[in-house]
């Protein structure tokens, strides 16, 4: 069985338990009939816990059972029901308050959170949340004051339910309209519902922005704290202390120190440099003994010529020498800092381990001395010397650097020549490539064309000698057949004849053999 509560957050749509909690689900659905449930506010709200609601008072004293609407005050509260035992283990189950003595009236609230086994045994579980999760989201994220009270009213604007399965009680007189809300129950000292919050209303345009930049520096400043760079939210960097950079290498600190001495006194100039170098990291930070120095510094040192550079002069918006003393019990500044109540506000008993955050310009040619030029601790009296010497030291530089530049255009003239060479060789190479297959393909299709007219001289010289051939084997063939037929004419014609001369031819022949030529001609 099914009921939506129509919030202003958004709506909740809930099935109620009906065979676990007959007698709750009974008093719940009569209730919404009733509209007993329409502007009532919730009153308690606890991030990933709970968000209770159901008391028209809005005061978490009030709201009564249904029973107590038809029978009067003496049914007021009804006993909650405990078998079976069901378990707020999960976000969006629906459960009935516990008033005192295992006793329930109209109040109820939803769980934000998982595992809350310790409300088992006290209250009553007897719906859940299917549809609307996004709206329990925004409950749960409404920003409350101490008492988890919301600044801004949430309120359930209508209940609608789907399925009744229980029958009206008799004596029970259901509004045909949502009764309308009184003074009393919309008056609850915090902003409406339906109201409009804008926090722009009323101001300038500057003052927006400066509304605007304050929002924005206070979330980086909560995103530093939760990454550990800052030690509180509420940190800030002393008013004395003041940050130069874009600095010459060459620079000291005991430069800066007469320089910005002007402005007063100067209780710390301090360069920061490479630890293991112990280069310039052309940077500085300078502290004043007021902060009327170090905003007289600012406004008139920055964007001076020192040593050949423009430098930048900006305050200080370092943390470092704040310490955390831990949570709730706020910051400590580690050195000397400032107190216009008194005269001398510099730190007398200051531990060793503090001292040696900073170290002051007079111990800081005995430190670092080793590391330094000889140049940085001369007497004032050579400083003109000093000047000179860096100013042959510079033109030494820019010759150096002429030449480096001299030696990188002759490098580049050289590769660029080599590279012009390089294309012109094989443009080269391509076109004898390409001229040497075009001979080739030439000669190619001369041989072909040679080999072809050979072919067809070679077909007809082959043809003609087999023609040839052929006439002469039948020529000779035909001779042979007509001098046998003649011989067998003969024969046939007179045999004795035929031997005759054939007597005649054998003598003939031995004749010719036995004469003295053929016999010379043997020998």
């Amino acid at each position: 069985m099914s009921v939506i509560l129509e919030t202003t957050k958004g709506d909740l749509t809930v099935d109620l338990f009906i065979k676990e909690r007959p007698k709750t689900c009974l008093n719940f659905l009569k209730l919404c009939k009733m509209k007993r449930y329409n502007f009532n506010r919730f009153h308690h709200v606890e991030r990933n816990f709970l968000c209770q609601t159901g008391d028209p008072t809005g005061t978490g004293r009030g709201g009564e059972s249904i029973f107590g609407l038809l029978y009067g005050q003496q049914a007021k509260y009804y006993e909650a029901e405990q078998v079976p035992v069901l378990k707020h283990t999960k976000p969006g189950l629906l459960s009935m308050v516990n008033v005192g003595d295992n006793m329930l009236g109209s109040q109820f609230f939803i769980t934000l959170g998982d595992n809350l086994d310790f409300l088992d045994k006290e209250h009553c579980v007897f719906g859940e949340v299917v549809e609307g999760h996004d709206a329990l989201l925004n409950i749960n994220e409404a920003i409350c004051d101490e008492n988890h009270i919301p600044y801004q009213d949430i309120r359930i604007t209508h209940t609608v339910i789907l399925d009744d399965p229980f029958p009206d009680p008799p004596g029970l007189e259901i509004p045909i309209h949502s009764p309308e809300p009184t003074k009393e129950m919309l008056d609850s000292g915090r902003i409406a519902a339906d109201e409009d919050i804008n926090d722009m209303e009323g101001k300038t345009a500057e003052e927006i922005e400066e509304l605007i930049a304050e929002k924005e520096a206070k979330a980086r400043a909560t995103i530093l704290e939760m990454v550990g760079d800052l030690p509180s939210v509420d940190a800030a960097p002393p008013e004395n202390v003041l940050f130069v950079c874009k600095l010459n290498p060459v620079t000291t600190d005991d430069d800066l120190m007469i320089i910005f001495s002007r402005f007063g006194k100067i209780v710390n100039c301090e360069i920061i440099r490479d630890r293991q170098t112990m280069n310039s990291l052309q940077y500085a930070f300078i502290e004043f003994d007021n902060p009327k120095s170090c905003e007289d510094a600012y406004f008139k040192m920055d964007n001076v010529l020192i040593d050949d550079r423009r430098i930048h002069v900006d305050f200080s918006q370092s943390v470092s020498r704040l310490q955390w003393k831990g949570k709730g019990r706020g910051v400590e500044f580690v050195g000397k800092a400032f107190d216009p109540n008194k005269e001398d506000y510099k730190m007398k008993d200051q531990p060793k381990r503090e001292q040696s955050k900073r170290i002051s310009s007079d111990d800081h040619p005995k430190r670092y001395a080793p590391q330094q030029r000889q140049r940085d601790f001369q007497p004032r009296d050579q400083y003109r010397g000093g000047r000179e010497h860096r100013e042959g030291r510079d033109g030494r530089d820019r010759r150096e650097h002429r030449e480096d530049r001299d030696g990188r255009d002759r490098r580049e003239h050289r590769e660029d020549r080599d590279r012009r060479d390089h294309r012109e060789d094989r443009d080269r190479r391509e076109h004898r490539e390409d001229r040497d297959r075009r001979e080739h393909r030439t000669d190619r299709s001369d041989i072909d064309n040679r080999g072809r007219r050979g072919g067809e001289r070679d077909h007809r010289e082959d043809r003609y000698n087999h023609d040839h051939r052929e006439e002469r084997h039948n020529r000779d063939h035909r001779h042979q057949s007509d001098r046998r037929e003649r011989d067998h004419r003969e024969r046939r014609r007179s045999p004795d004849r035929s031997h005759k001369q054939e007597d005649v031819s054998a003598q003939k022949r031995i004749r010719r053999s036995s004469s003295p030529k053929n016999s010379h001609r043997t020998k």
